[in-house]
């Protein structure tokens, strides 16, 4: 249905799309399925895939990616997830909640690993509730399939070399750039681990040649990519091109509870040497969420010694939705006064952002 309407904007913008593999052949020029186009200005919007790791060979059957997790015609009994970003953490999620037996496995010393540490243990706490496992600081030394079609999954962890075994395994080890075979190379068109080089207003080092999205380095997000296609698209047709800022990207794992962040963590913020303060809010004193039965869950407000908001870190019901304010404020240089100080409507979730920035007001600098 998004498709669709994707395409109807095409068309009602009087916007051409022509279908074919596309392959840079010269500055200006593009070929598709032996059709040459030119044009002043093109602009590499190829997007990822998920990347596959040699000790865990995809086969689309037992061992599968996010796209094959979506239209499985079967629902396992058991499923090993391979990392916990946001993708294995939101299928993790999906598949426990509609009783799969699930066991997540996650390299890094703890789950959600970009996420604040407190959000981290949270959602470890919400992962045992659903009865599913969670083993950090786990490798995966290697996945093989054997003759009765079960998944042999080789892992050393805190306990040593040990197998596990199940009937799926989703490999979720993040994405690799589509990138090969458009021509970058014949023209000399930079790249790094992957990713395409390019300036602040999307443009590469051969003239004409834009890139963005997923292909250049930055958080592989949707609205990222949209950001950066309006800033470039800006800088050609001669506009005003505001820079994407990079330190205000918003975040959303959807799982049950949601985690919403932006901005630094607090770990971050200690490795910088940046004086701090914090104000927390548990959902567990929100009337709202008391009402609605959903009590798990906190907002986390991070301040500079200035009291600019540096990070906010949410996780429970609906906090996708509560992330646009912070997001805002720590746009717009908003204080914890300013944050403190609006009103806001009761009994609502979103009061628990105004809370935290009540309990940042009296709290202590950590420095």
């Amino acid at each position: 249905t998004m498709s669709k309407g994707v395409q109807f904007l095409l068309r009602k913008n009087q916007i051409d799309l022509i279908a074919g593999f596309g392959r840079l052949v010269a500055p200006g020029r593009l070929d598709v399925e032996g059709t040459e186009y030119e044009a002043d200005h093109i602009i590499l919007a190829t997007g990822a895939r998920p990347r596959e790791m040699p000790f865990m060979p995809v086969d689309g059957e037992h061992v599968i990616t996010s796209k094959q997790a979506l239209t499985l015609d079967r629902l396992p009994g058991e499923m090993i997830v391979v990392g916990s970003g946001a993708i294995g953490s939101e299928f993790a999620w999906f598949y426990a909640s509609l009783g799969v037996k699930v066991t997540v496995i996650e390299y890094m010393p703890r789950m959600m690993p970009l996420e604040d540490e407190e959000v981290s243990k949270a959602m470890e706490r919400a992962f045992r509730k659903l009865r599913a496992s969670v083993l950090t600081g786990t490798t995966v030394k290697a996945v093989r399939v054997n003759g009765e079609g079960r998944c042999e999954v080789e892992i050393e962890g805190r306990k040593g070399a040990e197998t596990l075994s199940a009937d799926i395994v989703l490999s979720a080890v993040g994405i690799k750039s589509n990138i090969e075979g458009i021509g970058l190379e014949e023209l000399g068109i930079k790249t790094e681990r992957d990713k395409v080089i390019v300036d602040k207003q999307y443009r590469t080092n051969v003239p004409g040649i834009y890139a963005i999205g997923d292909i250049v380095p930055g958080p592989a997000l949707a609205h990222v990519a949209s950001a950066e296609a309006l800033c470039c698209v800006n800088a050609i047709c001669g506009l005003h091109s505001e820079p994407v800022d990079y330190t205000t990207i918003p975040s959303c794992v959807f799982t049950s509870p949601e985690v919403a962040s932006v901005g630094m963590t607090e770990r971050q913020v200690k490795e910088m040497g940046i004086d701090y303060k914090v104000g927390r809010f548990p959902f567990t004193a929100s009337g709202k969420a008391t009402a609605a039965g959903d009590r798990d869950g906190f907002v986390k407000l991070i301040f500079d010694q200035n009291d600019k908001l540096l990070g906010a870190h949410l996780v429970g019901a609906n906090v996708t939705e509560m992330l646009a304010e912070p997001t805002l404020a720590k746009s717009l240089g908003a204080t914890v006064q300013q944050i403190a100080h609006t009103i806001h409507a009761h009994p609502t979730m979103n009061e628990g952002v105004m809370e935290a920035a009540e309990v940042a007001l009296g709290a202590a600098i950590h420095v």
